[in-house]
Order: C-alpha cells, then structure tokens, then sequence
C-alpha cells in the first residue's frame, strides 16, 4: 500500500469515527533537533531585531532630547550674555548708591546734633528784664563723639549743651524772677544768677551779670534724621 493510499484510509476511516492508526516518526533525532534550533534562531532572530528596533528608537528619541537640550542652552547662554551686558552698562550704579548712602549716614550722624540755635538766643532775649541786653553768649556743646560738660549743679541732670551768657543793666535785676523766666523757656533747665559786679562803661554805671542756662534733647531739630521728610 502507496503512502496516498495510506492517508486516503486514514481520511477515510476519520470520517466514519475510527480512531486513527498509530503514527510512527521515523526521522533521526538529529533531524527532529535541527528543526527545533532552526525555530529557536527563527525565534531569536525576531527578538533581536525587537531589540534593535527599541534601541533605535531611544537613541533617536535621546538624540531629539539632546539637540533640543543644546538648543535651549543656546538661548538660556544668549539671554545670559545680553543680561550681562545690560548689568555692565550700569555697573556705576551700585557704587554711586553706595557712596550716596555713606554720605548720607555721616551727615546724619553728624548732624544728630543739630540745634537751632538763632531761636533760643531769640527766646532768651524776650524773658530778659527791661534795661537789660546782652553783652556776650558762648554754648559749649557735645558732639557724637563727644559729650556735652557737667553742669556746675551736680543735682541737675546731664544736658546737650550750656549756655553762659553775659549782661549789663542799669539796675540789679530780681535773680528770682530771672531764673524763672529763663526756666520757662522751652528745652531749656537749670538757669543760674552766677555773678554780679556793679562797673562803668562809658560814663554810665551799670550792673554785669553773669548766668548760665543747661540744654535738655529736646533741642535737638532733627532736620537731618534718616527718616526726617525729604531726606
């Protein structure tokens, strides 16, 4: 019986529900092994072209990363170069500032004691008695640096300035009423009737006195403060 004729029956016999004959592979196991690695190189051959194809995908993804990359640090150097160019244009500036701020905190620390003082000569002449006026004035005052004098009267309290001033008056003028004026002053403590001595000046008799007169803070203008308007 021809191989045709044995799978005619075989049909045959599978139509008509007979169980089929026992198959026998008589092929080499060598056959039977070589086909299976051929399948295997089949199989391995796909997956390596996968592989290569995944591979060339992130390389051409990475490489489209690193152009765009290169393409920002392009534009972030650009603007760094244009900035830095504008900063140079104005690289006075700071300097200026700076020296504008040091001129400035000098001048208000030395003018932290500043004190108008046309207006309190003005204001001692007013509470003078009448016939009297004024021969001389001094102010010894302290400075940052340095502080004002004690007063003479150990119990007064520490002032910013003295002012010592001499008169002349036809008659002796009330020493009482005179330190109470002078006290009323605003800003202004302590006054003294220190001396008094009977002279002539020019034919006419007349009396010389000499007082003093303390300075509290409060004197202090404040026209040069950091925070003053304008300033």
């Amino acid at each position: 019986m021809t191989a045709t004729a044995s799978r005619r029956i075989d049909k045959g016999a599978l139509l008509l529900g007979a169980p089929m004959l026992p198959q026998v592979n008589l092929l080499p196991p060598e056959v039977r092994a070589a086909r299976g690695l051929t399948a295997t190189k089949r199989v391995l051959a796909l997956a390596l072209v996968g592989v290569l194809a995944v591979a060339g995908l992130g390389y051409g993804a990475a490489q489209m990363s690193a152009s765009s990359a290169n393409d920002e640090l392009a534009v972030a150097q650009a603007d760094t170069a244009a900035l830095q160019a504008e900063v140079a244009k104005y690289a006075e500036v700071p300097v200026v500032v700076n020296g504008l701020k040091r001129a400035t905190d000098a001048r208000t620390l030395g003018m932290s004691t500043d004190v108008e003082w046309k207006g309190y000569l003005d204001a001692i002449s007013a509470v003078l008695p009448p016939n009297v006026s004024i021969s001389t004035l001094t102010v010894v005052q302290g400075s940052p640096s340095l502080a004002a004098p004690s007063p003479a009267d150990l119990l007064l309290d520490q002032g910013i300035a003295t002012i010592t001033f001499s008169t002349r008056s036809t008659s002796l003028p009330d020493a009482s009423s005179w330190i109470t004026a002078l006290d009323s002053v605003p800003n202004l403590y302590g006054a003294t009737f220190s001396s008094e001595t009977l002279g002539d000046e020019n034919g006419l008799a007349g009396y010389s006195v000499t007082s003093t007169v303390q300075v509290s803070s409060g004197a202090f203008s404040g026209r040069f403060a950091a925070d003053a308007k304008g300033n």
